[in-house]
């Protein structure tokens, strides 16, 4: 059974059927919703990075340093973590996918900003994207950060699990995160990128009266885990 754990923001671990550790966009030393901080992290076999805006990035490369994990991102990410002294990566691309030993890993549009964090003279300023894996039968998607897209309506009938942002003012708000849900059509949706800081506060509960009955809404806390 695959677990996944909620840090707080946009961060989250998998735990796949395998054993395998996966975080998404690790962001946790300056999360004022962390449970964990950059030094309680021992071990992850990948590191998945949407986009490189800080609250998405800024921890990726100390942690494939710390771990030794394969970090994994657009091309132009990639290039800016080996320029910082990353070796093991691996660059991907929008609409492009590889198999890894924990299953197939695309990489899906996003609409939002391409800025990379740490990278002063804007060389490597990117298209963020988001994350459909299909863990043998178990099809997660995680949007990254993004506006409502029409492609959504591409994945119908292939999300088990959708991560969804409904913080509103820099991404999708609640009303257009329950579009999505219609859009995709996943089984369990759980809500993310919300009540970090003020501009994006949100109650979770709200979003799942507006889903209605088209997905199981799961709303965790930070450090709560959910199994599928």
């Amino acid at each position: 059974m695959a677990r996944l754990t909620w840090h707080g923001h946009s961060t989250f671990t998998l735990e796949t059927d395998q054993g395998q550790l996966i975080m998404f966009d690790p962001y946790l030393d300056e999360n004022p919703k962390s449970d964990i901080r950059v030094q309680d992290v021992d071990h992850l076999d990948y590191i998945l990075v949407s986009h490189g805006h800080f609250d998405h990035f800024q921890d990726a490369i100390p942690l494939a340093k710390k771990t030794g994990a394969m970090l994994v991102s657009t091309s132009e990410i990639v290039s800016f973590c080996q320029e910082q002294g990353l070796e093991n990566v691996h660059p991907l691309h929008i609409g492009g996918g590889k198999r890894f030993p924990f299953g197939y890993a695309k990489m899906t549009p996003a609409l939002h900003g391409g800025q990379v964090h740490g990278d002063t003279e804007g060389a490597y300023t990117t298209m963020p994207g988001g994350w459909w894996l299909d863990m043998d039968g178990k099809r997660l998607y995680y949007s990254g950060d993004t506006a409502l897209l029409t492609d959504m309506q591409l994945l119908k009938g292939k999300v088990d699990l959708a991560l969804l942002p409904i913080g509103d003012n820099f991404t999708m708000g609640p009303e257009d995160a329950a579009r999505a849900v219609e859009f995709i059509e996943p089984k369990v949706v759980i809500p993310i990128h919300y009540s970090t800081w003020e501009p994006i506060e949100q109650d979770p509960n709200e979003f799942r009266e507006m889903v209605g009955g088209r997905a199981e809404v799961m709303i965790l806390d930070p450090g709560d885990s959910y199994n599928f």
